[in-house]
């Protein structure tokens, strides 16, 4: 994905008038939705679908930005 140095500096000054704690990227973006996705339980199918990459390889880069351990798995019982 390329980025021009006008949406770079656009990002920068919204994170800055936001308030964002860190400073943000364009890249900040799409690894937001993925944590997102990937914290609503959704596998990695289907944030491959959602984000649009061929393999399932380039989208499992995201698995790192969620750590859930055993707390992963969701028992149907979970939702009684």
């Amino acid at each position: 994905m390329s980025v021009n140095q006008s949406s770079r500096k656009t990002v920068l000054v919204v994170a800055r008038k936001a308030g964002l704690p860190k400073g943000a990227t364009c890249h900040t973006f799409p690894d937001s939705f993925a944590t997102h996705i990937l914290n609503g339980s959704y596998d990695m199918g289907t944030l491959q679908e959602l984000v649009g990459h061929n393999d399932v390889k380039t989208t499992a880069i995201w698995r790192h930005l969620v750590n859930r351990g055993g707390k992963g798995v969701k028992s149907p019982s979970d939702k009684l």
